[in-house]
């Protein structure tokens, strides 16, 4: 079972969104390491996963990976100071380029796929439902395309993005955006 219905949600590249927060937009643009950022923001910083199986994708990820072979989805909560400040679902499809992905248990992913000059990243989307804000962008390992989702939490928003700013006291989200 996921952490949050990501089903449904409508995706739109990056380069075309024009209403992300300014607060956010920093941690949403940023096409370097998620892990290494987080690192850097919290005093502690730890993976928890959820699920990691075999599994259907949904169609809006199956359109960006265009595979036809089964694939693991990976669900994990990124922990900062102990509690979950972002939600990440990977799909990657099961083929000899992605094999060594499936051991690494809470290790977190994003160490692995910056850390390899050989994988390539895609171009980001981002989406947003409710006051959860999220991006995802593939990684090609070899010939094979996978795709990695990362959700901003309402905590982290609150803690993170707002804790230095006035923005806080009224700021609420367009839910007519996306």
């Amino acid at each position: 079972m996921s952490f949050m219905n990501t089903k449904n949600l409508v995706w739109i590249d990056l380069n075309t969104q024009t209403t992300i927060p300014k607060a956010l937009k920093p941690w949403l643009i940023d096409d370097k390491s998620l892990t290494h950022k987080l690192r850097q923001a919290f005093d502690d910083f730890s993976v928890e996963v959820l699920s990691q199986k075999v599994a259907a994708p949904y169609t809006n990820e199956l359109d960006v990976l265009n595979c036809d072979t089964k694939v693991i989805v990976r669900e994990v909560n990124l922990l900062g100071n102990y509690q979950a400040v972002v939600f990440a679902r990977s799909v990657i499809p099961i083929t000899s380029d992605t094999q060594d992905l499936f051991s690494i248990g809470d290790k977190p992913l994003g160490e692995i796929l910056f850390n390899d000059n050989n994988i390539k990243r895609g171009k980001m989307q981002i989406t947003h439902t409710g006051n959860i804000w999220g991006r995802r962008s593939t990684f090609t390992i070899g010939q094979t395309k996978l795709l990695v989702s990362e959700f901003f939490l309402e905590v982290f928003m609150r803690d993170k993005i707002f804790s230095k700013t006035t923005d806080l006291i009224n700021f609420t989200f367009d839910k007519n955006v996306c």
